[in-house]
């Protein structure tokens, strides 16, 4: 069924919508409110109706509701403050008053409602969106037998549906990538044809009991290769096989868009930055994990929140650069606390679906010591965004400062599987080590510090848990080189300090950590 409206066609079973000849992006979320309220525009449509429709019968904040309405309203050239498409009714609901003319899905666009689509312009390259936005092309099947079709595409819309959780960037549709099944197309075409920035394309061989998948992430604008990588595997279980290679590849991709995304705002002329340019210099220099730019991070981040308050990723990586800063001892937590936890309230009344939210507001609660609600919030980002490695990181270093080092060192160790090239991998490796220190296992927890170290030679973690596990296993002289590398990154450091700083739970635990640091000669 399709639905036609000003110059506008929605057409459900593609899950299609266009503007004259142009085809406009649509989260899969808005798109069914849109379908929704389309479906029942004889009448008004109450929040509970949306919940049940939209969300599976989970309610959501009014905040997300506001969001996705006024996402759909963009989505058809309509607002908030015109209301000629979508109109609120107060204390009821909201319903869709445009005039509406329906039309078989079979039919083609081109020739259906030419009274209402009468005028268009030719069709044209649709511009780039806002944000970045990614299609995925159906993979390949190269195993030479078409039964074997289910998998490569199943493979495809695995992904895609994984990347729509991210939400930070527009994912194509299902249907709109897979027109382009058994074509060959350039990626230019894709591009301009989608409105999108990245192509990920990829091929599936199967031969006997093995199956090889292969996997490319290209910037159009550029025609490079961002990222490429193969995966060979036994198929004893094809749908475990389906979804480990899902989680892989996505859990790979999100960096290099956000470095992709940071190239490009760092391309741009400073008076020229939007918030979306600001928040990706900002997690550039937030991964330095380095007090100058945890710094430069911060005022970003502000200049992001100047032009779009209502910015909730933004703020949730605020309130997380302060409490990081803190328990790196760069910040006092006394005069960080209130701020961060402004700005992690403030994510989440934005957007409570958003994972950088329940990020920050997990550390705000670590470090308020509200351990079980930090726990919960952690477990609420991955929730939203299984792939979401720091806050996997940031779960496992919550789940160590509780004494529960088994179960910590699983969630730092996924992080660094889920993300291999992660700018926070340094940041996983730390975690893993104080996990481990935690466990009494003292020389592993040297060897993940000292990689840690190696990637980010100034990371305050990489040395504390340095110098305490190496002067509980007496090895002093490394214990005081490592020391006097922590003064260097952390100058205030002592033990008084890390009494009063680190949430540790458990008085014995902490005097164990503290342990370490004397035999080093921390007073």
């Amino acid at each position: 069924m399709q639905f036609i409206f000003e110059n506008h066609v929605l057409n459900a079973e593609r899950r299609e919508l266009r503007r004259g000849y142009e085809l406009v992006a649509v989260e899969p979320q808005v798109f069914d409110l849109l379908i929704h309220l389309l479906t029942h525009r004889d009448r008004v449509v109450s929040k509970d109706d949306l919940f049940a429709s939209v969300w599976a019968g989970r309610v959501v904040s009014d905040s997300t509701l506001t969001s996705r309405i006024n996402a759909a309203r963009r989505a058809i050239g309509d607002s908030g403050e015109d209301q000629k498409l979508i109109r609120t009714v107060a204390r009821k609901g909201f319903r869709f008053v445009g005039s509406v003319q329906m039309s078989d899905a079979g039919a083609d666009n081109a020739d259906v409602g030419s009274a209402a689509l009468e005028g268009r312009e030719p069709w044209r390259p649709i511009a780039l969106h806002e944000r970045p936005a990614i299609a995925v092309l159906p993979f390949t099947n190269m195993s030479g037998d078409p039964e074997q079709e289910y998998f490569s595409d199943g493979i495809s819309e695995d992904i895609i549906t994984a990347l729509s959780k991210l939400r930070w960037f527009f994912v194509i549709a299902r249907n709109s990538s897979f027109t382009y099944k058994g074509k060959a197309v350039h990626m230019n075409q894709v591009g301009a044809e989608l409105g999108v920035g990245y192509v990920l394309e990829g091929s599936v061989r199967k031969g006997g009991d093995r199956v090889r998948i292969t996997a490319q992430l290209n910037d159009v604008a550029t025609g490079s290769h961002l990222w490429a990588e193969k995966y060979d595997r036994e198929l004893a279980n094809v749908f475990a096989v389906q979804d480990e290679i899902t989680e892989a590849i996505v859990a790979a991709i999100e960096p290099q868009l956000y470095a992709a995304e940071n190239f490009r705002a760092q391309r741009k002329a400073p008076d020229s930055l939007d918030a979306w340019d600001l928040v990706m210099r900002a997690l550039s220099h937030y991964w330095r994990v380095t007090r100058q730019d945890n710094v430069v991070a911060q005022a970003l981040l502000e200049k992001a929140i100047a032009i779009d308050p209502g910015y909730g990723q933004a703020l949730g990586v605020l309130a997380t650069s302060y409490t990081f800063s803190a328990h790196m001892g760069w910040a006092d937590m006394a005069g960080v606390a209130e701020i961060a936890e402004r700005a992690a309230l403030a994510a989440i009344q934005a957007d409570s679906e958003d994972p950088w939210a329940h990020l920050a507001l997990g550390s705000v609660f670590l470090f308020r010591r509200r351990f079980e609600d930090s726990l919960a919030e952690f477990e609420s980002s991955l929730d939203l965004n299984p792939n979401f490695s720091l806050a996997q990181g940031y779960y496992g270093l919550t789940l160590s400062y509780c004494g529960r080092w088994q179960e910590g060192c699983a969630a730092a160790q996924r992080a660094l599987q889920l993300s291999p090239r992660d700018p926070c991998s340094a940041i996983f490796c730390g975690i893993a080590a104080y996990s481990h220190f935690v466990g009494r296992k003292y020389d592993e927890a040297t060897r993940l510090a000292r990689e840690a170290i190696r990637q980010r030679s100034d990371f305050v973690g990489g040395h504390r848990v340095l110098t305490a596990a190496a002067g509980m296993v007496g090895q002093y002289d490394v214990a005081k080189a490592a020391l006097l590398e922590l003064r260097r990154a952390q100058p205030n450091i002592s033990l008084s300090w890390l009494a009063t700083h680190m949430p540790i739970r458990d008085q014995a635990e902490c005097e164990h950590y503290l342990e370490g640091f004397r035999r080093a000669g921390l007073q």
